[in-house]
C-alpha cells in the first residue's frame, strides 16, 4: 500500500525543476534584451532561452579552442 508521501523520483525532481524553470526565466530575459523588442524579437527570444546550453557550450568551446 501506498505510505501517501508521493513517489520517491518525484520529490527529488522537484528541486531541479524549479531551478531550471528560474534558468529559463534568466534567459530569456537576456535574450530578450538583447533583441529589437519587437513581436518577432520576444517570440526568438523566448525559442533562444530554451536551448541556452547549447549556447552555452558552443561559446565554451569556442573559448577554449575545440570550434
Amino acid at each position: 500500500m501506498s505510505d501517501g508521501r508521493g513517489s520517491g523520483a518525484a520529490a527529488h525532481a522537484a528541486p531541479w525543476g524549479f531551478f531550471f524553470f528560474l534558468a529559463y526565466i534568466g534567459a530569456a530575459i537576456y535574450f530578450i534584451s538583447h533583441s529589437d523588442m519587437g513581436f518577432w524579437g520576444w517570440v526568438l527570444g523566448l525559442l533562444q532561452a530554451l536551448v541556452w546550453p547549447v549556447y552555452l557550450t558552443y561559446y565554451a568551446f569556442e573559448a577554449l579552442g575545440v570550434a
